[in-house]
């Protein structure tokens, strides 16, 4: 498709957010984690698209894989159901459709529909069938991060190694008190790491990489759509499952349906994908719980930050609460001696952003 559009240094259209400007109207920026999204109509089209500007005080959390999720979504495109189109303005600029819908939600009683679990089953085999030699997008990421395909052990310990290295001991210096005072030291994932090696061998595959509901749209027409590829890569197929079972906190009923829904979509496809996969979930899921403690415990105190110290005062009881739900969730997979209190989470906060509040003065 070729559009006539007039895109400036940012790559987003000109114009100022919901401003129209040569029929163009843009809605945003809408915040994620990551990135600002900006949504528009192309001229003469009734299709609306996004694109995304990664926001500048961003700390990186989750490993990269893929240059481009956009030219990766293309490879995808007619392999993979339900995923936004991509529009190509030119060999250089590509642009994603806009999924029209809502964020996917559960039943009353903590559970997707028969319809939306189908759809969901139905993904997770399409994604077990493309291996690494399938994906033309090109990856990005450094090479100690490619383990051998089918090294599960070796994929779990390169994510674990990221965490450690990238998370934790990068910004040791800002955060490193108040780990501490959370009783979270350094080498807590010890354990985990010693569980990875136990892992049954699995052939690698198309990973998403972070299945939650706001990644999950449904449409008018109640189907479901898998949005922001942006954390996919290659690995373990059984990671997938660990991090939509651990981002959708299901009740134990709920995440032990879907779990055999996941097991019965690969074995249907590509059975040597599910070897093992029992055994070997707790130990992914021990890994997201642990990662979930070095990413929450410093985006609660950026965000904390970001208020000022004032309005932060007020903001910090509802940050302990999430926090130590985090942490009691991790307990077991960091060998954590005990559990604070909430308010000693609470203090833990108070004196790290009053140590912030004086270095910065």
């Amino acid at each position: 498709m070729t559009v006539d559009i007039t895109m400036n240094a940012r790559g987003l259209p000109e114009g100022r957010s919901g401003v129209p400007r040569d029929g163009l109207s843009i809605e945003g920026p809408f915040r994620g984690h990551y990135r600002e999204t900006y949504v528009f109509a192309l001229p003469r089209d009734s299709m609306r698209c996004k694109v995304r500007e990664p926001r500048s005080e961003l700390f990186l959390f989750d490993h990269r894989c893929f240059l481009s999720e956009d030219r990766l979504l293309r490879d995808l495109r007619g392999r993979v159901s339900r995923i936004p189109e991509i529009v190509e303005l030119d060999e250089h600029l590509l642009l994603q459709g806009f999924i029209e819908g809502r964020t996917l939600a559960l039943r009353p009683a903590g559970a997707l529909s028969a319809r939306h679990a189908a759809q969901l089953g139905h993904l997770f085999g399409e994604l077990v069938v493309l291996g690494a030699r399938s994906i033309t997008a090109r990856r990005s990421c450094d090479g100690a991060y490619h383990p051998a395909d089918g090294g599960s052990a070796a994929f779990l310990g390169g994510l674990i190694d990221f965490t450690e290295e990238q998370v934790y001991r990068r910004h040791i210096d800002r955060f490193g008190s108040l780990f501490r005072d959370l009783g979270v030291r350094d080498g807590a994932m010890g354990g985990i790491r010693r569980q990875a090696q136990m892992l049954t061998d699995r052939p690698f595959t198309l990973l998403h990489g972070d299945l939650h509901r706001l990644n999950l749209i449904v449409d008018h027409a109640d189907d479901l759509w898998a949005i922001d590829w942006e954390l996919a890569m290659i690995g373990d197929p059984l990671y997938d499952l660990a991090t939509h079972l651990h981002l959708m906190r299901y009740s134990s009923l709920e995440a032990d349906r879907i779990a055999r829904l996941w097991a019965a979509a690969v074995q249907r496809v590509r059975p040597e994908c599910a070897t093992g996969w029992r055994e070997d979930l707790r130990t992914l899921l021990a890994y997201k719980r642990a990662q979930s403690v070095h990413t929450d415990v410093i985006r609660g105190a950026i965000g904390l930050e970001q208020l000022g110290s004032g309005p932060a005062q007020a903001w910090i009881p509802v940050t302990a609460h999430r926090i130590r739900e985090v942490l009691s969730r991790a307990r077991e997979p960091l060998g954590l001696d005990s559990l604070p209190s909430l308010r000693e989470v609470m203090r833990a906060y108070a004196r790290w952003l009053g140590r912030f509040t004086a270095s910065a003065s």
